[in-house]
């Protein structure tokens, strides 16, 4: 099934994208694609409803697409997951998966613009694989355990603040969790049609030129031991979100080190997971806790 959220900001109803190209409005059996939802067997009673063929179409016309996912509860990032991605940024090859968090307000809808943080001479991309959590996860047994957690799948866009992550702070959140700095989506694909998460290609390209072409394949630690190895240290809830990690061609590893300003437009995509675009533009100046000053 391929699950996402039609709507504006704060607004969003829960759809489904049919086979033949419909939108399946399911407002009228879950509220939203949230943890409640998830630990709800909220997936099966939509697998259930689906099967009887009474869903109403949603006509959407040109409304906007939000995050495929409510707020998750935590956006858990795994870095240098890439091997070409680590040499091109002058990393030595992890042992162990490089772990960070990211603020689970950055997530936004796969088409919203993105902010420029104020101060940002080195705002850049990243093209991952997100893993969706659907179960509880502690302490798994072993990496083969891992794909009983997992709901699905979808596109994400890890935007980072190169300076802010790297220059200003021994860790990196800082740079991660600029407002706007995770697009998500468009779609939640679930598991049993998203198949296998090693063998997906995915690319990026910025104001048209081609900047990154990579595969999950590539990937140093495989999504189910990275959900298993997480699992040893914190606890996965429904609904939490996964960066598996980008492949090589991001702006710092570059030899002229485009970063992004005001005006790009970036477009990213997973087969079978869909794409996205985004136009970025500066963070307002004269904003203030949200109001204009």
């Amino acid at each position: 099934m391929k699950l996402l959220r039609i709507g504006p900001p704060g607004a969003e109803r829960p759809a489904l994208l049919a086979h033949d190209g419909r939108l399946l409005d399911l407002s009228g059996l879950v509220e939203d694609f949230d943890g409640n939802f998830f630990s709800g067997n909220g997936l099966e009673r939509i697998r259930v409803a689906l099967g009887t063929g009474v869903l109403p179409t949603l006509e959407a016309g040109e409304a906007r697409v939000g995050a495929p996912v409510a707020r998750p509860g935590k956006v858990v990032c795994v870095g240098l997951n890439y091997r070409d991605h680590a040499r091109e940024t002058g990393a030595a090859i992890p042992v162990r998966p490089v772990v960070f968090l990211k603020d689970s307000s950055t997530v936004v809808g796969p088409y919203d613009r993105v902010r420029v943080p104020r101060g940002s001479v080195k705002t850049d991309w990243e093209v991952e694989l997100a893993v969706v959590i659907g179960t509880r996860a502690r302490y798994l047994d072993s990496p083969e355990d891992a794909a009983a957690v997992i709901a699905g799948f979808a596109v994400s866009h890890d935007v980072s603040e190169r300076e802010f992550q790297l220059e200003y702070s021994a860790q990196w959140d800082l740079g991660k969790s600029c407002e706007t700095f995770n697009p998500l989506g468009p779609w939640l694909v679930t598991a049993d049609e998203a198949g296998d998460p090693q063998s997906l290609a995915m690319h990026l390209s910025v104001n048209g030129v081609r900047r990154q072409d990579g595969h999950t394949k590539d990937m140093i630690f495989d999504v189910n031991h990275l959900v298993w190895y997480l699992s040893q240290y914190m606890v996965l809830e429904p609904g939490d979100l996964i960066n598996t990690g980008t492949p090589a061609g991001v702006a710092l590893g570059l030899p002229d080190t485009p970063y992004l300003k005001a005006g790009d437009v970036v477009e990213l995509g997973i087969d079978g997971l869909g794409v996205q675009r985004q136009v970025f533009v500066a963070a307002p100046l004269g904003e203030r806790n949200g109001k204009k000053s």
